[in-house]
């Protein structure tokens, strides 16, 4: 579904990596890890919204700096970012295990843990943020990476139209589509539990 083919370099654009990536081509692994340092939070924290689980994240947060080294080499002339390409690759290898979920089934049940918020957190907050990740969990696909790309990424809609690789417009209605999907399962689940309180 998502693309992750090789890195094109920004013309005319700020992109923090440019001149790290060049290095990290010729072999220089300082260069590399300030790339890793500069993304990694983000990139894990994508994969953490889209798969709900902090050790798959990780896992393909890995997968994933593990092929920008060896794809520094072919980093063409185009576009995007190369965070843009990195959001690229990590949609993909989320995909991936999402896919492999629906063939065995209960390797999507979470575990407990990493469905509870941090122990320092009220317990009505932990709720709240359960019941958003549940149902952000409950969106298809292509309207969870638009979501979590625009509202939880803060990348634009321009940026996260590029790694999806749709236009503005197509991003913008799996964006109202998502929208009205959370609204609409959070306003049925308030329902229901405030219907067990009476």
């Amino acid at each position: 579904m998502f693309d992750a083919g090789p890195p094109s370099m920004p013309s005319g654009t700020d992109d923090p990596d440019i001149a790290d990536i060049a290095l990290a081509a010729d072999g220089d692994r300082v260069a590399f890890a300030r790339i890793v340092r500069r993304n990694l939070s983000a990139i894990t924290a994508l994969a953490e919204r889209l798969l709900g689980s902090h050790t798959e994240a990780e896992d393909v947060a890995q997968d994933v700096f593990l092929q920008a080294w060896k794809q520094t080499r072919g980093w063409r002339g185009g576009e995007a970012k190369f965070s843009t390409w990195l959001y690229r690759v990590a949609l993909s290898r989320c995909t991936d295990r999402l896919r492999r979920r629906r063939e065995s089934p209960l390797d999507a049940l979470p575990e407990q843990g990493e469905i509870d918020a941090t122990l320092d957190v009220h317990l009505q907050q932990q709720a709240v943020a359960q019941r958003l990740r549940h149902a952000l969990l409950g969106l298809p696909e292509r309207q969870r990476a638009a979501v979590v790309l625009c509202h939880y990424q803060e990348l634009s809609n321009i940026e996260a139209a590029a790694t999806l690789e749709i236009s503005v417009d197509a991003l913008e209605s799996l964006l109202a589509r998502g929208r009205r999907a959370l609204r609409s399962a959070l306003l049925a689940e308030r329902h229901d539990l405030s219907g067990d309180l009476t």
